[in-house]
């Protein structure tokens, strides 16, 4: 579960999860649902693992973030189902998704970088929360 909230002139997220795992599949999910105004339209047509090192959560979440939007960036591809798993020394998953195509998926926000004010990944009574600011 996720929900974007407005800071300044930027944009957050707050990502709640049972896991750590669904806590950073959804925050993919929460990247996405800023990128394109309806993310139901982005179709799970190709397949690609991404492997990120790291072994501090808060900088791997963001980390994560940020290889997901380099993702967009420089090959125009929306990912919008995320199989992952985090070991000690950082997460491997596999996303799917597809290339942007303008006339399916309407841009909502351009995202220019996930940033570190405000960030927090921490175990919560009913699981993992996190929330991180992104610059718009």
């Amino acid at each position: 579960m996720f929900e974007v909230f407005d800071h300044t002139a930027d944009l957050g997220l707050r990502i709640h999860a049972p896991d750590l795992n669904a806590l950073f599949a959804d925050g993919g999910r929460a990247l996405l649902s800023v990128i394109v105004s309806d993310s139901n339209t982005v179709e799970p047509r190709d397949r690609l693992t991404v492997r990120v090192a790291g072994t501090d959560l808060e900088y791997l979440f963001v980390d994560w973030l940020d290889e997901l939007l380099f993702l967009f960036e420089s090959k125009r591809f929306l990912a919008s189902e995320f199989e992952t798993q985090l070991d000690d020394t950082g997460i491997s998953a596999t996303v799917r998704g597809e290339p942007c195509d303008p006339a399916r998926h309407a841009l909502a926000h351009e995202v220019k970088a996930v940033t570190y004010h405000g960030l927090t990944v921490e175990q919560s009574a009913d699981g993992w929360r996190a929330e991180v600011i992104l610059d718009i």
